[in-house]
């Protein structure tokens, strides 16, 4: 048995501070202590916040005289055992923990109580079970309660279940107080014995239903072994002693005749304060309140709901444009299928890329960051989607386009080609498809057979496939006058090096990447690696991973590297030095610029790559060795488009959306959707090229960050283990839940639900109920409502 632990509140004659008592019992329970017995003289907040208890459960016995808020904010696993009466806010703020009253509890029991359960073995003070409150995803916070309760009990109640016992009440004739129930919003009162009202303005009586006594039936069960009296539940047993109160729909309380706020103030404030209210003896100025609460035309503003309207942050980052938060949906309709096929819409790579090799921009924009709580991880449903369904495949058109390069940008042209309609042939010089994804990229960052099913897909999609195809001025020409268009997606394969003495030394990262593939490659116990990005760190793990125990990374300026790559490499023991500049490459290594000499067997360049673009003709601008283009990527030619590294450095994501734009393009012209365009004019910039980049129906701006409403989400949670964990975290931006809070919190009733058919709905607000409050804007999770304002009456 666990060895108990005592902690007293009187330390050599003396009475120790709340906050020490608390850090010992805190500092108890992380040195492994389960059960503590706590001695107390008043102090406060006993036996509240201790986060380790959801996995270790945790016992606290406390004698004496507990103080103040005992058991504040405690979480699941927690049980506190009171062994006399209860001071002031028990369990207040409580998040989960189980405490026991053996006495009366004071004011405040469970005020604004989310979780866990409060047993009272007598009688509560004033403002018991006020402001509690519920998440759906959780049971309800209950408070039991063997006696009766004092003045305004349940006030503000918005969620929660109390049951009043009513054995040895304070009041034989009202077991309730003084105003029990006002403005309560949600929640359930069982209660047994005499009572002299409630608000029935805000809660009703209702009939106990056969499912509800047998969870009161089971429960009292519990809460009678709680507090040591199991012959209780023979006297609680019978049905006809029970009563049940219900907080009113908002509906309800509408349809009530309500007194105007003139009435109000003359029949209630005034009656009870005397004329002029609190202040009425310091002023005489007018505060009679407006009498009018305005509606329709004559609202200051007016709830617009935007579904759909804007992009999620997650979609909008992604170069590719998948649309994440609508997975989520689908997951959360139980269509994980479905979800996991929509992303070959958007990718060929859904698996490869966004499951292992992105550094996910979705969730680095997460709207959850934005309060500081962990991102929906889209790394989960990737790696699910390496069991995506091939796609539809419609009719070939009589048109065709090659497309020059089968790295991630060339495979992605070509694949949303066919899935168009369109054959698509793809030329490359190497032995395989995939580019550098297939060349250079770690196994350690890609398994192998993960990559090697995606680009099976891929071959079964794309028409025809020629490996082995050196591009030369003559192949270009003949491409470009067989086919409708010519997309170039070669990517950068030439290199940078450094002009310095030794320079023939150096081995390129690319070229020892492709070599560490096959096994033709040896790099020594030490190697200096030049450039500290990304593929530098990929090259330093692939080192690693060949027997070098001495990896250094160099660099001009603080390295750009980051993420996995980094991490990997680091996992290796790679060092980084910087700033350093090389002056010559010699057989003892770098001499760098200070005459410092970084000692190496083997000496990688990593300082990025360039296309090569010698079989271009002239017509086709570039700017500094890149290939210009405009908006929809297509080049000064306007047969001619061109997509990833050739353009512009960057992610294999944005080769991919690249790719997928400028085929949406293609597909237009070849369709004569768009024309084809002057070629004088080609590189203008204009809004109208936009659009045909978007599909019908797409969005095209994003959500604002501060729409969203994330009290509904658990901040807690650090890990997602599951595809529906990160569907029920989704706070859905910009995209519909259909969860109903608006409805819930409107306070005119205002707000409701049309069913358009076929799964399709809307919410609508009516403008003659309507009073511009925004209540359904702050609510609601995913930013859907917008408070505009009213347009001015004429």
């Amino acid at each position: 048995m666990t060895k108990t632990i005592h902690i007293s509140g009187l330390q050599d004659g003396v009475r120790i501070e709340s906050r020490i008592m608390e850090e010992q019992i805190q500092a108890a329970v992380l040195q492994g202590a389960r059960n503590l017995e706590v001695e107390a003289l008043g102090q406060h907040g006993i036996g509240g916040r201790i986060w380790i208890s959801e996995q270790e459960p945790v016992h606290l016995t406390i004698t004496g005289s507990s103080g103040q808020r005992t058991g504040s904010m405690g979480f699941p696993g927690t049980f506190i055992d009171i062994t006399g009466p209860a001071s002031d806010d028990i369990g207040w703020l409580n998040a989960g923990a189980e405490i026991t009253v053996h006495g009366n509890a004071s004011n405040g029991a469970a005020n604004a109580m989310a979780q866990g359960k409060i047993f009272v073995d007598g009688s509560i003070g004033a403002r018991g079970m006020t402001m509690t409150k519920r998440n759906p995803r959780f049971d309800p916070p209950e408070l039991w309660i063997k006696g009766s309760t004092g003045d305004y009990f349940a006030e503000f109640m918005a969620g929660g279940i109390a049951v009043v016992c009513g054995i040895n009440p304070q009041d034989p004739t009202n077991i309730f107080g003084y105003r029990p129930c006002v403005g309560m919003v949600g929640g359930k009162i069982f209660f047994r014995g005499p009572i002299k009202g409630f608000s029935e303005t805000d809660a009703k009586l209702v009939f106990i239903s056969d499912e509800e006594w047998d969870w009161l039936q089971t429960n009292i069960q519990i809460f009678a072994d709680r507090i040591g009296q199991p012959s209780l539940v023979e006297q609680l047993a019978k049905r006809d002693e029970w009563q049940l109160i219900e907080a009113k729909l908002p509906s309800e309380k509408v349809q009530k005749q309500h007194l105007s706020m003139r009435e109000f103030h003359s029949r209630v404030w005034d009656h009870e304060l005397g004329r002029g209210g609190l202040v009425g003896d310091l002023t005489d100025l007018d505060r009679s309140p407006v009498p009018l609460i305005t509606t329709d035309d004559l609202r200051r503003f007016v709830p617009v709901w935007e579904n759909h309207k804007y992009l999620a942050p997650c979609q909008s980052s992604c170069p590719t444009g998948i649309p994440v938060q609508q997975r989520w949906q689908l997951i959360r309709e139980n269509k994980t299928e479905e979800a996991i096929n929509l992303a070959l819409k958007y990718t060929p790579f859904p698996a490869t890329v966004c499951g292992y090799l992105c550094p996910n921009l979705c969730m680095q924009n997460c709207t959850r960051q934005i309060q500081r709580m962990t991102p929906i991880d889209v790394h989960i449903l990737g790696q699910k989607s390496i069991g995506a369904a091939m796609p539809e495949l419609p009719p070939l058109s009589d048109k065709k386009v090659a497309i020059i390069g089968g790295g991630p940008a060339g495979i992605s042209v070509a694949w949303q080609l066919r899935l168009s309609g369109h054959p698509a042939v793809v030329f490359d010089r190497e032995e395989t498809l995939g580019g550098k994804i297939s060349s250079a990229i770690p196994e350690s960052r890609i398994p192998k057979a993960v990559l090697e099913a995606e680009l099976e897909r891929a071959r079964k999609i794309i028409d025809h496939v020629h490996l082995h195809e050196d591009m030369t001025a003559e192949k270009f020409a003949e491409l470009k006058n067989d086919y409708d268009y010519v997309v170039i997606a070669s990517g950068a394969s030439k290199p940078r090096t450094l002009p310095v003495p030794g320079k023939e030394r150096l081995v390129t990262a690319l070229d020892f990447l492709k070599k560490t593939k096959t096994g033709q490659i040896i790099p020594g116990k030490q190697v200096v690696i030049i450039g500290a990005g990304n593929v530098g760190c990929d090259t330093a793990t692939e080192a690693g991973r060949l027997g070098c125990r001495n990896i250094t990374l160099i660099d001009v300026q603080k390295p750009a590297s980051f993420g996995k790559e980094r991490e990997e490499a680091e996992k290796y023991g790679a060092q980084f030095k910087y700033p350093c500049f090389t002056k010559e490459i010699t057989e003892q290594g770098v001499v760098l610029t200070t005459g410092e000499i970084v000692p190496a067997d083997m000496v990688i360049i990593s300082i990025g790559d360039q296309p090569e673009l010698d079989y271009l003709p002239k017509t086709i601008a570039s700017e500094r060795g890149w290939i210009t283009v405009n908006d929809i990527f297509q080049t000064t030619d306007p047969k001619v488009f061109a997509i990833g590294d050739i353009v512009k450095p960057g992610l294999i994501t944005n080769a991919i959306g690249a790719g997928r734009q400028a085929a949406i393009a293609i597909d237009a012209m070849l369709t004569g959707k768009r024309p084809q365009g002057d070629p004088a004019t080609m590189l203008e910039h204009t809004a109208t090229s936009l659009e045909y980049i978007r599909q019908d129906g797409e969005q095209s701006e994003m959500i604002d960050y501060s729409r969203m409403t994330l009290e509904y989400f658990d901040p807690r949670v650090k890990a997602f283990e599951s595809l529906e964990r990160c569907a029920e975290e989704c706070s859905s931006c910009g995209s519909c839940r259909d969860c109903g809070l608006c409805e819930a919190i409107c306070p005119r009733s205002a707000i409701s639900r049309n069913d358009l058919g076929n799964g399709a709905f809307e919410w609508v607000s009516d403008p003659k109920r309507c009073i511009g409050c925004g209540f359904c804007a702050d609510t609601c999770p995913c930013g859907i409502w917008n408070l505009v304002p009213n347009t001015p009456v004429g």
